[in-house]
C-alpha cells in the first residue's frame, strides 16, 4: 500500500468521522506496511492503538479495501526505540495534548453571544451564561445548561469562553468535552502521570465540559470528575457543564455526582418556538446577504422553513445553507418550489409522524405503569393523571380526532378526552413537575 492511498483514506475518515475524531484518534496514526492482509500502524501509545481498533477499525478497513487494498485487519503497534519521537507526536495531536497541557478544545469563532439568537425558549440559559461571563465573583456553581441536541449549549459554551478570555486574558479557561477528560484521565494512569492530571485540573480559573452525560457508567472517571469537581469549588473556581439531559435523568451517573451537579443552578434550553427559530433563520439570512449579494429570496420561505424544521436549530441552519449554496450554483431565486425540491429530503424527515400507541407506550415507560393499565377501565390517581398526560400529547402531536383518541385508550368517550386535555392544560400553568413532564416527553417523542 503506498502513502497516497492512505491520503485518500484519511480525506474519507476526516469527513465521515468529523474533524474531533478525526484530530484526536486518526492523524497520531502512522502507516508502517501492509502483509498478509494485516496494515501495520504506529501509535504514540498502546491506549491510542486499542481504541482506534475498538470504534474506528472497520471503517478503515472498509475505505482499505474500497480503494482495491486487501486488508483483513489491523495491527498497532508503539515505538520502543525512539520514546521521545511518540511522545512528540502525542503532543502534538490537536485537542488531546498530554496530561500537563493546559490547553483545550478548540473554541469557535462563530459561536459568540453576539451571534446568538435570544428567545422565550432560551432567555434564562442565555442570562444565566451572560452573567457567568462577566467574571466576578462565583454566584452559582456550577452552572449546568441542558436541552436536546441543536438547541444552543454548545453555542453558549463556546460564548462565555470567549467572553471570559477577551475580558481577562490570562485567566485560565480549559473548555473540553466529557471524553475528552476521560482521554486525559486514562492517558495519565497509563503513563503515571495521576499528579500532573491532579494539578493540572485544579489549577484552572474556569473548568468548562460539555456533554458529561458521556462519563455516565465511566466509575474511574467519575471518581477522578468528583474529586476535581470539588476541589475546584472549596477554590470558588467556577465550573460550567452541558448535558442532554438533566443531571437526575443521566444513565449510569453516581447520585454524588448528580447532587454535586444540582447544587448550582441548572437551566434548560428548550426546544425552539416559531418565533426563535424565525428570528434565527433571519440572522442567518443577513449574514448570508453578503456572501450572496445577488440572490433573491421570496416572501414566505422563511416562514416555511420555521414552521417546517422545528426540533433542531443545526439542521434548520444546515438547510437554509444547503439552499443558498444551491440557488447560487443554478442561478435561481429562491423560491418555495426550489425550497421543496432542494430540502425534499430534510423536509421529510423532519415530517416524521408520532402515532397514538407510541405515546402511550412513551407515558407509560416514563411513569413505571403498565400499559395497560394506563389503557384500562381504572380510575385511580396513579393511572389517570398518565392518562391525561398521553391523551393530551395525542391531542397535541397527532392529527387524529378526539374520538379517535378516545377509542384508542380502551373506547372511552371524546367528552372524556377533553376533560383530561383540559385538565392538563390548567396543571401545567401551576404545577411545574407536569410541565417538565411534559417537555421531556414531547422532546422524546420527537427524537
Amino acid at each position: 500500500m503506498t502513502n497516497d492511498i492512505w491520503a485518500k483514506v484519511l480525506a474519507a475518515l476526516k469527513g465521515a468521522l468529523g474533524a474531533n475524531n478525526f484530530s484526536n484518534w486518526i492523524e497520531p496514526l502512522e502507516f508502517s506496511h501492509l502483509s498478509g492482509g494485516v496494515a501495520t500502524f504506529q501509535v504514540p501509545t498502546n491506549f491510542i492503538g486499542n481504541y482506534v481498533s475498538q470504534n474506528f477499525g472497520d471503517q478503515i478497513i472498509y475505505h482499505l479495501n474500497k480503494l482495491g487494498e486487501d486488508v483483513q485487519r489491523l495491527q498497532f503497534t508503539v515505538p520502543t526505540q525512539d520514546r521521545p519521537t511518540a511522545e512528540k507526536k502525542l503532543r502534538t495531536v490537536a485537542n488531546t495534548p498530554v496530561v500537563n497541557d493546559l490547553s483545550g478544545a478548540p473554541l469557535d469563532r462563530r459561536f459568540t453571544f453576539d451571534t446568538f439568537v435570544v428567545g422565550k425558549p432560551n432567555e434564562l440559559a442565555h442570562a444565566a451564561a451572560r452573567r457567568v461571563a462577566e467574571g466576578g465573583p462565583v454566584s452559582f456553581n456550577p452552572l449546568f445548561l441542558y436541552g436536546g441536541v441543536g438547541l444552543g449549549k454548545t453555542h453558549l459554551m463556546h460564548a462565555i469562553a470567549h467572553e471570559l478570555k477577551q475580558r481577562s486574558p490570562k485567566l485560565n479557561v480549559l473548555y473540553l468535552s466529557a471524553e475528552q477528560f476521560m482521554y486525559r484521565f486514562i492517558t495519565a494512569l497509563r503513563e503515571r502521570k495521576m499528579m500532573d492530571f491532579k494539578q493540572l485540573f485544579r489549577s484552572v480559573d474556569v473548568l468548562m465540559v460539555d456533554d458529561v452525560q458521556f462519563i455516565g457508567g465511566k466509575d474511574s472517571t467519575q471518581e477522578e470528575f468528583f474529586h476535581t469537581f470539588n476541589a475546584l469549588v472549596d477554590g470558588q473556581k467556577q465550573i460550567i457543564i452541558s448535558a442532554d439531559r438533566a443531571p437526575g435523568e443521566i444513565k449510569d451517573l453516581e447520585e454524588r455526582i448528580k447532587s454535586r451537579l444540582q447544587c448550582g443552578l441548572v437551566v434548560d434550553l428548550h426546544p425552539t418556538d416559531y418565533e426563535l427559530r424565525l428570528g434565527i433563520l433571519q440572522s442567518k439570512v443577513d449574514v448570508y446577504a453578503a456572501q450572496y449579494p445577488d440572490l433573491v429570496i421570496a416572501p414566505g420561505v422563511l416562514e416555511f422553513l420555521a414552521h417546517r424544521i422545528s426540533t433542531n436549530v443545526r439542521v434548520l441552519e444546515g438547510a437554509l445553507t444547503r439552499l443558498f449554496a444551491f440557488a447560487s450554483l443554478v442561478g435561481r431565486e429562491i423560491t418555495l418550489e426550489l425550497t421543496q425540491d432542494c430540502l425534499s429530503d430534510v423536509l421529510k424527515a423532519s415530517d416524521r409522524k408520532v402515532t397514538v400507541e407510541e405515546i402511550q407506550r412513551k407515558v407509560s415507560e416514563h411513569y413505571n405503569i403498565r400499559l395497560s393499565d394506563m389503557i384500562g377501565p381504572k380510575r385511580v390517581r396513579n393511572y389517570a393523571r398518565p392518562r391525561q398526560m398521553a391523551m393530551y400529547l395525542a391531542k397535541h402531536m397527532t392529527s387524529r380526532s378526539l374520538p379517535e383518541i378516545g377509542r384508542r385508550f380502551g373506547g372511552r368517550d371524546h367528552t372524556t378526552v377533553m376533560h383530561g386535555v383540559r385538565r392538563i392544560e390548567e396543571l401545567k400553568a401551576t404545577d411545574s413537575q407536569i410541565a417538565d413532564d411534559l417537555e421531556l416527553l414531547r422532546r422524546s417523542l420527537q427524537e
